[in-house]
């Protein structure tokens, strides 16, 4: 099967998911807008049903759909031809690629009716809108530029925080944003920035290089900021063609097919553990070994031209399957839960006031205040469930505080073992000549960067962990409190009808509960917000990005440089006591790493104390977002069914109200909301 078949498949689906995502989003803008004019022809009848949640959690979905896209966060090392992957996948030589110009600059590639970029910046600075053309000449850096900044750790663009590129592709405007990340060689504050973004992408497109197989870096990042996050990673395996480049005899076909098979093997090894689900090994569907510049080349002369050779039609194929099935199911399932859900409650209320309707103002008034019981014990639950969120709030904060602790007075005993990972070669004399020594103090910064980064990387892993047994345990805890819920609703209902209320058979009990339940087990995203600093919008709370993104702000950088700048300076001194005649290298690493332990436990039990605070409030302000949301949605079912009720009783004290015409009002209310639902149900199950 040719590159264009695939590509034109690709695209296809994206534009069928696309599809599906706007017809999903105007049958839930339909529903809203019935329930808008129920609620609104009701002055005159029996009153309000008390609907403006239920409108107001469909709005926000419309919105949350109509915003909706894939992300694909492209990550790897400085000089791995990301920028060149992305031009070939996207098919036009949007990306500046013979320099990286965008090294340092997180880049945001969407889709615009026009060419245009927008520069966002650390500072307070306004965003700057540019041509197209002027970006490309404004942040490119020539050759030797580039190499002299990455030679002195210098950021070519450190005020920029990110970009935002609007191109007009057709890949892009079906719902395709591609992030291209700074290398992950770069500083770790630009590492920091990059890995920022993980949890807000559906996938990462890990790019490697044939030539330079599995880096220590490369290494090093996976095992620290990738392993065991539940993360889906797909690895390009760039440049395979320079492997015949390389060989002495590139048309010794026996040597060529030696060599591919021992670099197979290299890869595998390394990367297999990162493609399993469940056990099952998945290696084919997740790691593909390209020639992006081939590709580029070809669809830049031709965009139908085929790609057989260049790996890009097997990496479209397993992208597609992910994108448009398994993300595409996942992201559309709450909008399918919430309709349900919308209509199930509709239902309930009609038969409600239906069955109010046919009595007097004394007897229902006196069938109202007979359910004020039921409504403290959902208040009641209510708070049953804020208690235990509170509870398990102080707990983990706790825990997560003493764990830092432990783990932070730690380091200094395991310090001379870990860091022989991390120290830079030393050259003695290059202590004691002074030109050199500014270098060597830089690169024992970098080195204790990286440590103090990967050793904080992962601490936040197990913190995830403790973190996501906790909220499973909420979860669980929010269905069984909804039950109780859900069957204290059912006494209001049998209470106010006088018998009990028949549902629809179709429905099923998990139908049948309450939307806030939905949302505290995770099965609805009702919310939304930027994460990371960046216009990307997340819908739906997660307390992974609020720890993270608290912990990256405020404690990383900081343990860093401050730690650095404690023992730096004296061993530093300690290197320079050692004298011209200290001449073994072996025994120089010794007194280094000797005298920065020293150093480093010194200080340690200071950093801890002042990084614990901080870090329990992070903490504490997940749970507290998640409280925040499950009582607000909770409050709103109370507050919903009480007015409810107050309408109807309103309205039947001022006017008598025909009960055979607001019968019919109401049914052609539910028979709308049924027919929407119904709707929405067999567009949905087209992806199935």
């Amino acid at each position: 099967m040719n590159n264009k078949i695939e590509t034109e498949t690709f695209i296809n689906d994206l534009d069928k998911i696309a599809g599906v995502r706007q017809e999903i989003s105007a049958g839930l803008a339909q529903m809203s807008e019935i329930l808008i004019q129920a609620e609104l022809g009701s002055k005159n009848t029996s009153g309000a049903l008390g609907l403006n949640s239920d409108i107001e959690n469909i709005n926000l979905a419309v919105k949350n759909l109509n915003q909706g896209v894939f992300r694909l966060l492209v990550l790897g090392d400085m000089k791995r031809g990301k920028s060149t992957f992305i031009n070939a996948l996207i098919g036009e030589n949007v990306l500046p690629n013979a320099v990286n110009p965008c090294t340092a600059i997180l880049t945001v590639l969407r889709y615009g009716e026009n060419k245009q970029v927008t520069v966002n910046f650390n500072d307070n600075r306004q965003p700057e809108q540019l041509e197209f053309k002027e970006f490309k000449q404004k942040y490119t850096i020539d050759p030797k530029e580039a190499k002299k900044l990455e030679e002195e750790r210098k950021s070519a663009f450190a005020e920029v925080s990110y970009a935002v590129v609007e191109y007009p592709l057709e890949l892009l405007s079906k719902g395709l944003e591609i992030i291209d990340s700074p290398g992950l060689n770069d500083t770790e504050s630009r590492n920091e920035l990059s890995l920022g973004y993980i949890n807000n992408c559906h996938a990462i497109l890990f790019v490697m290089r044939a030539s330079q197989p599995y880096t220590l870096a490369e290494r090093r990042y996976l095992e620290n900021y990738i392993k065991d996050r539940g993360l889906t990673v797909f690895f390009i395996i760039n440049g395979w063609d320079q492997i015949q480049e390389g060989m002495l005899d590139p048309d010794d076909e026996e040597e060529l097919q030696a060599a591919e098979t021992q670099l197979r093997q290299v890869f595998q090894t390394n990367l297999a553990l990162y493609c399993q689900i469940n056990g099952e090994d998945i290696y084919s569907e997740r790691v593909f070994e390209i020639s992006a510049i081939n590709a580029l080349r070809k669809r830049i002369k031709d965009q139908s031209a085929s790609l057989e050779g260049t790996g890009f039609p097997e990496l479209l194929r397993s992208l597609n399957i992910f994108l448009t099935q398994d993300r595409a199911i996942a992201q559309l399932q709450p909008a399918i839960i919430l309709a349900r859900q919308t209509y199930n409650n509709i239902q309930a209320a009609i038969q409600r006031r239906l069955s109010l309707l046919t009595q007097d103002v004394s007897e229902m008034k006196q069938r109202i205040d007979s359910v004020e019981p039921e409504f403290q014990q959902l208040a009641m639950i209510r708070d049953q469930f804020q208690a235990e969120i509170r509870a398990t709030r102080d707990i983990q904060a706790k825990a997560v505080a003493e764990s830092l602790r432990a783990y932070i007075l730690n380091l200094g005993n395991t310090f001379e073992k870990d860091f022989l990972a991390y120290q830079p070669n030393l050259e003695l004399l290059d202590f004691l000549n002074k030109d050199k020594r500014e270098s060597f103090n830089t690169a024992l910064q970098e080195a204790f960067e990286r440590y103090t980064a990967d050793k904080i990387a992962a601490w936040t892993l197990t913190v995830e962990q403790d973190m996501n047994t906790a909220f499973v345990k909420l979860s669980t805890s929010a269905a069984k409190y909804g039950a109780s819920y859900s069957q204290v609703i059912d006494q209001i209902t049998d209470k106010l009808s006088g018998k009990e209320v028949k549902f629809n058979p179709k429905t099923t009990k998990e139908d049948n509960s309450p939307i806030w339940t939905k949302w505290a087990m995770g099965l609805l995203s009702l919310s939304s917000g930027n994460i990371a600093g960046v216009a990307m919008a997340q819908a739906g709370f997660d307390w992974k990005n609020i720890l993270l993104n608290y912990i990256a702000a405020i404690g990383v950088n900081s343990i860093t440089s401050t730690l650095t700048g404690v023992f730096l300076g004296p061993v530093g001194l300690a290197v320079l006591g050692m004298g011209i005649g200290f001449l073994q290298a072996d025994q120089a690493r010794q007194k280094l790493v000797q005298t920065a332990q020293k150093e480093l436990m010194k200080y340690l039990p200071e950093a801890a104390e002042a990084y614990i605070p901080q870090v329990r409030t992070g903490v504490e302000e997940c749970f507290n977002t998640y409280e925040q949301e499950v009582i607000e949605q909770i409050n709103k079912d109370i507050t919903q069914r009480r007015t409810e009720l107050d309408n109807l009783l309103q309205q039947k004290t001022a006017h008598e109200i025909n009960l055979t015409t607001e019968s019919q009002r109401l049914q052609a209310v539910a028979v709308g909301i049924h027919q929407q639902v119904e709707q929405i149900d067999q567009i949905y199950q087209t992806l199935s």
